[in-house]
């Protein structure tokens, strides 16, 4: 098993878009040509992960986040973090999530990434929590705007709890 993190590059938002497509997620080529762009123009660093030469997952790392507690300290954001449903629980996440902090320890010591909220995250939760990632402490977040106590909303995707992680 031979697991390779690149860059992502031309021939590559078509392979992902069909990939994610496979499996029932909608994900449409021109989101990855998005980030192809951001990344080209230094907002963003997209990484792939292969198996044995296969598309098997991604992640960024968006050096000005959109939640504004990390845009506001400069804190770069681990995000859009995907692994092929068939290739999860084999060490391709955790190689992914190793190459994003090495990225973002290049330029800074903090990392940040956000994390839904309900069960479809579990999985995610834990492996932040044994990385290192802590809460940072100011609740949960859904588009723009912080959830206070007395709050309804409905828990989907965007209610986000963020964490933060010192990169050593």
């Amino acid at each position: 098993m031979n697991i390779h993190i690149r860059l992502l590059d031309e021939g590559d938002p078509v392979v992902i878009s069909q990939a994610f497509q496979e499996q029932g997620w909608a994900k449409s080529a021109e989101q990855y040509i998005q980030y192809l762009a951001e990344q080209q123009n230094g907002e963003r660093v997209t990484l792939i992960a292969e198996l044995d030469g296969a598309f098997a997952g991604y992640v960024n790392v968006l050096w000005n986040s959109y939640y504004p507690s990390f845009r506001e300290q400069g804190i770069p954001e681990i995000n859009d973090f995907n692994v092929l449903i068939k290739y999860q629980r084999q060490g391709i996440g955790s190689r992914l999530m190793d190459r994003a902090e090495e990225v973002i320890h290049e330029r800074t010591e903090t990392a940040g990434i956000g994390v839904g909220v309900f069960s479809d995250y579990g999985k995610a939760q834990i492996l932040y929590a044994r990385r290192g990632y802590i809460p940072d402490g100011q609740g949960i977040h859904k588009h723009d705007r912080y959830l206070k106590w007395g709050d309804e909303t409905i828990i989907d995707d965007d209610v986000v709890l963020y964490l933060t992680k010192k990169l050593s």
